[in-house]
């Protein structure tokens, strides 16, 4: 015998929709059928990343700069076509500036970077540096370029040091450095014009001991701005 088939449920029923009397289940469903905000976290796929660092996105475009083979137009040998060494301050609006303002390409020259384009110590690591490319990579030409609105002009030893201070260095190790010797206000000492230290690292650099006297040393000022160069020496 046939069975007779039951009444489909209507949609528009006015039965009550089942409530859950678990705990648990109660709690994670605000109404019948919706996710709460903290259920939707749970199954949510995607989750939210941090911004990359710098030095992430440094290294992530590093990898495809090498896989794109870019680097095949910047190839050049070790030594500076121009047979020049250009000693500057590392300023960052000068990073594009001066290459472009004195016409140096790629090769060209020996950029050394350095608070001020200052030449503190006759032996210190600037000097060797200097040294070494007139020796060993056939350098003739030096020039000291500095530029206006320096920050060594505005430089003053005891905020440095105070700020050491707030960054976690010790004040014991402050006084043991000045206690061994360490003339800390000398070392971090300002400028107070631009003009008269490039003429002073000028002079350090042409007097060097161990410098030929057939190399040239000139030094000039640069705007930040426009890039304009003012010979001194």
């Amino acid at each position: 015998s046939l069975i007779p088939l039951r009444t489909p449920l209507s949609l528009s029923t006015k039965t009550p929709l089942p409530s859950f009397s678990s705990p648990t289940l109660s709690k994670g469903f605000s109404t019948y059928g919706s996710l709460t905000t903290q259920q939707t976290r749970l199954f949510s796929t995607s989750k939210e990343e941090k911004p990359p660092t710098v030095v992430e996105s440094i290294l992530k475009h590093n990898k495809e700069f090498v896989e794109r083979k870019d680097y095949t137009a910047y190839k050049v040998d070790r030594y500076p076509q121009k047979k020049v060494v250009v000693l500057t301050c590392m300023d960052t609006r000068l990073s594009e500036l001066l290459p472009r303002a004195m016409d140096l390409k790629q090769g060209d020259a020996k950029i050394l970077k350095t608070a001020g384009a200052v030449v503190n110590y006759e032996f210190g690591s600037i000097m060797r540096s200097i040294i070494v490319a007139v020796y060993n990579l056939q350098a003739e030409d030096i020039i000291v370029v500095g530029h206006e609105d320096c920050g060594m002009a505005h430089l003053n030893s005891e905020e440095v040091l105070e700020k050491a201070k707030k960054r976690g260095v010790r004040p014991e190790t402050i006084n043991i450095l000045k206690n061994s010797g360490v003339n800390l206000d000398h070392w971090l000492h300002n400028f107070e014009s631009v003009e008269e230290a490039v003429t002073s690292s000028v002079e350090k650099i042409k007097n060097h001991p161990l410098l030929p006297k057939d190399i040239n040393v000139y030094g000039m000022v640069m705007c930040p701005v426009t890039g304009k160069l003012t010979p001194l020496v």
